[in-house]
């Protein structure tokens, strides 16, 4: 099987030599290189790449969700596990956006890191089980924030895409054009909505549509 090559950033000295001992058992993993902040594992992987690296998320200097945004930018080849004793909703959800392809909590047994890290190199994802639920309701929750309040809307459907793509900055010409009417047509859909909200300009339609949540 091919060698996966691995970086670890991680300050705590007893969680690292737990980490590195679940996986000294895997003949077909080796650890490059361990980091004790951000700034050092980034610094690290400008001289030598790796496939994976396993990414505490408290750590001095720079933290791991901060690295984890900056290796995605400067090293999108490399993939990123965050392993963590957190399981905060805020953390896991600020690690995903930051381009995470994994989290996973600490204790997690030997053989389903290694499996982990072995689906992440194929191209896959990785999530604690635990993890994975939290993730899902805090999506949810969020989602439904989103839409709480929300007015149901007066306009309709293709209006709707006719204010949307005012809200792009797109010419009423332009507008035609992606959406197959003429520019005349446009013109009598923006005259639809400025009489339905009851205003006289584009700016004044869009915050009316955003303030409602129709946008």
């Amino acid at each position: 099987m091919q060698i996966l090559h691995l970086a670890i950033a991680e300050d705590n000295a007893l969680a690292l030599k737990s980490i590195t001992k679940k996986l000294s058992s895997f003949s077909d993993i080796t650890i490059d290189f361990i980091s004790y902040n951000g700034k050092e594992i980034i610094n690290q992987l400008k001289k030598k790449s790796v496939d994976v690296v396993l990414m505490d998320i408290e750590m001095p200097v720079m933290d791991g969700i901060s690295a984890t945004k900056e290796i995605n930018e400067l090293f999108p080849q490399v993939k990123v596990i965050m392993l963590t004793t957190f399981d905060d909703d805020d953390k896991i959800f600020n690690a995903i956006l930051a381009g995470a392809s994994g989290y996973l909590l600490k204790d997690e047994p030997a053989e389903s890191i290694y499996m982990h890290l072995r689906n992440i190199h194929e191209g896959g994802a990785a999530m604690s089980a635990g993890i994975a639920l939290k993730a899902i309701q805090y999506i949810r929750s969020d989602m439904k924030k989103e839409t709480e309040g929300a007015e149901e809307s007066i306009l309709s459907s293709r209006e709707t895409e006719v204010l949307i793509e005012i809200k792009n900055g797109l010419t009423y010409k332009e507008i035609g054009q992606k959406l197959n009417i003429s520019e005349g047509t446009v013109r009598k859909h923006i005259e639809h909505i400025y009489q339905k909200l009851q205003v006289n300009n584009k700016v004044s339609a869009l915050n009316i549509a955003k303030e409602k949540k129709w946008l």
